[in-house]
């Protein structure tokens, strides 16, 4: 059983990077995620890359890229962090706002905070839908 999950800033550069990352490292097979923006950067913010780094979840070759509706046909949920009325809803799919500060700009040490913050909810996120690997 596949299960599609699309994780949704602004940017797509900070916080839904990490989620993604936080889910393909966590979750069982069959388990698809993608991450998009409302309006993408021009970069992955270095700042969110290094304190990943830190943890051995990298980021590295991830790109900000704007979402579609191919993509919220693909995935069972949406999962929204502070793109308020600019990340789509669609009838029949699971909607989540995490309300999350935009690491963007900020020190190190805000930025683990918001990495641990969203690590976080991915985890309770995939273990409230038996999503969670078994070692993870």
């Amino acid at each position: 059983m596949s299960f599609g999950i699309l994780y949704l800033c602004v940017h797509n550069a900070g916080r839904s990077q990490m989620a993604a990352a936080f889910t393909s490292a966590w979750a069982r097979p069959g388990v698809v995620v993608m991450s998009a923006g409302s309006s993408p950067g021009a970069a992955v913010n270095p700042a969110a890359a290094a304190v990943m780094d830190e943890i051995g979840i990298t980021l590295g070759g991830a790109v900000p890229k704007k979402w579609t509706m191919g993509m919220l046909e693909e995935v069972d949920a949406v999962v929204s962090m502070g793109c308020g009325d600019e990340c789509p809803v669609l009838p029949g799919k699971l909607r989540l706002d995490w309300v999350i500060d935009d690491p963007a700009g900020r020190d190190l040490d805000f930025v683990r905070r918001v990495r641990d913050e969203v690590a976080s909810r991915v985890r309770e996120f995939l273990a409230e839908r038996d999503l969670l690997a078994d070692q993870a």
